[in-house]
């Protein structure tokens, strides 16, 4: 299921409950979310594990994967993922809203059909697209509450929509040789760096303006865009460093994926903070 990767998912899963709420969510709305949009993220994780197996064995960074090395096979692993997936859609649909339960449909066949099994192989602009399953669920989490959508939700997907990139880039740096020999074209492997560079720096400066947008949208106070400000600069000054005349490249490239995740989480909390105070 990667739960380590779906923790982040919930990450923005739990301002987007806030947001929503203006306020604190009931805890039965609020674990039933957390809880059933861990199951779809694991889910879809697992379908994927399924789709890439042999792929799988060509990569150092996945070869111990439980389908890779034969501990699962493929028959348990559907098994296992189209039940957990059932299980999340029935958890949403009990216990949330019907368009929370819907849109957490579209994010498990968006990641698996359209991502895995669509981009990944054809495309280098494979995670800008397929990234938009790792947006959804700040909409999910925003119609739990509301069984609707609005500019703060919409403004707050796209966020994560151009935080993505360059986050998953950074991290694809390190592994670009892996990408290559499984036939995958991760932007790092098959472009200069000058043009991967220009592209991350794109994707963050629009991730800026889209979290100004946010704010301003949820009518927050101004200090919280002062705060925001200074997690940007940190994230541009570390992002800054990543040069190909850099000697510890790779340093930095690891740098600069751990800052995102340390930026998107700040971000959470002080949206989570502004509402609350």
């Amino acid at each position: 299921m990667k739960l380590r990767v779906v923790e982040l998912l919930l990450v923005t899963t739990l301002p987007a409950l806030v947001l929503a709420q203006n306020g604190i969510p009931s805890v039965g709305l609020s674990i039933a979310t957390i809880l059933g949009g861990t199951l779809a993220a694991g889910s879809a994780n697992a379908f994927n594990m399924v789709i890439e197996s042999e792929t799988d064995k060509l990569m150092k960074r996945t070869a111990q994967r439980p389908i890779a090395t034969g501990v699962i096979s493929r028959r348990e692993a559907t098994i296992f993922a189209t039940v957990v997936a059932l299980l999340s859609l029935l958890i949403f649909w009990l216990f949330t809203t019907p368009l929370a339960t819907w849109l957490t449909l579209i994010a498990i066949v968006f990641y698996v059909v359209i991502y895995t099994m669509a981009l990944k192989r054809r495309t280098a602009q494979n995670i800008v697209w397929g990234g938009i399953a790792g947006c959804m669920p700040v909409l999910i989490g925003w119609a739990a509450v509301t069984n609707d959508l609005s500019n703060v939700a919409w403004a707050f997907f796209f966020v994560i929509f151009f935080w993505t990139p360059p986050h998953f880039w950074a991290l694809a740096i390190k592994y670009k040789d892996d990408y290559n020999a499984a036939g995958i074209p991760m932007l790092p492997g098959v472009t200069s760096q000058r043009n991967l560079h220009g592209q991350m720096w794109f994707h963050t400066i629009a991730m800026f303006i889209a979290s100004v947008v946010t704010i301003s949208f949820a009518e927050l106070s101004l200090w919280v865009q002062i705060v925001n400000a200074i997690l940007f600069l940190v994230f541009a000054m570390t992002l800054a460093q990543l040069r190909g005349s850099n000697p510890d490249y790779g340093k930095v490239a690891a740098k600069v994926f751990q800052w995102s995740i340390t930026y998107l989480s700040l971000y959470s909390v002080l949206l989570v903070a502004a509402v609350l105070i």
